[in-house]
C-alpha cells in the first residue's frame, strides 16, 4: 500500500491498527470511503460496518482482483437458513448493483436497483433480521418482489 500510494500523491494513505479502526468506524464512519486491508481484518470490519447500516443481510460485498471480481452479500450464502424464506435478499441485490456498476459498466441499472431498494426500505418493508414494531414484515420472496416492483 505504501509503495502504490507513492504513485498517487492526491490520495492520503492513513495506517491504523485494527482495534482503533473499529472504534473510528463506529464513531465516524463518514470519514472513510475506501479501506484496504488483509482478508481477516476486512472480514471483521465488514461485519462491524454492516451493523451500522441494518445488519449483515443488507450489506453488499465485492472481492476485486486484477483479473476477476466476485460480488456477493457480506453474509455469504447463509446455508443454515436456506429454503426457510427468512434470508434478507438485499445484500445480494445490492451486490448485483455493484457488479453492474463495476464489472458490467451499467451505471444506470445499478442506480435503478439502488433506488428500488431505497424506495422499499422507505416504504417500511423489513425482513425478520431488520424488523421492528411499526414496519411491514416480509419474507425473502416478499422483499424481492417489493424491490422488483419498484425497479424503474
Amino acid at each position: 500500500a505504501r509503495k502504490v500510494a507513492e504513485e498517487y500523491p492526491g490520495i492520503t494513505l492513513e495506517e491504523t491498527i485494527i482495534d482503533n479502526m473499529c472504534m473510528q468506524l463506529v464513531s465516524r464512519p463518514e470519514k472513510y470511503k475506501v479501506i484496504v486491508t488483509m482478508n481477516l481484518y476486512g472480514d471483521i470490519l465488514s461485519d462491524l460496518v454492516a451493523g451500522l447500516v441494518g445488519g449483515l443481510g443488507v450489506a453488499p460485498g465485492a472481492n476485486i482482483g486484477d483479473d476477476i471480481a466476485i460480488f456477493e452479500a457480506v453474509h455469504g450464502s447463509a446455508p443454515d437458513i436456506a429454503g426457510q424464506g427468512i434470508a434478507n435478499p438485499l445484500g445480494t441485490i445490492l451486490s448485483a448493483a455493484m457488479m453492474c456498476r463495476y464489472s458490467l459498466d451499467l451505471p444506470e441499472v445499478a442506480d435503478s436497483i439502488e433506488q428500488a431498494v431505497t424506495a422499499v426500505l422507505d416504504a417500511g418493508y423489513r425482513t425478520g433480521d431488520m424488523y421492528r414494531e411499526g414496519f411491514t414484515k416480509v419474507n425473502t420472496q416478499g422483499m424481492t418482489d417489493a424491490v422488483i416492483a419498484h425497479l424503474g
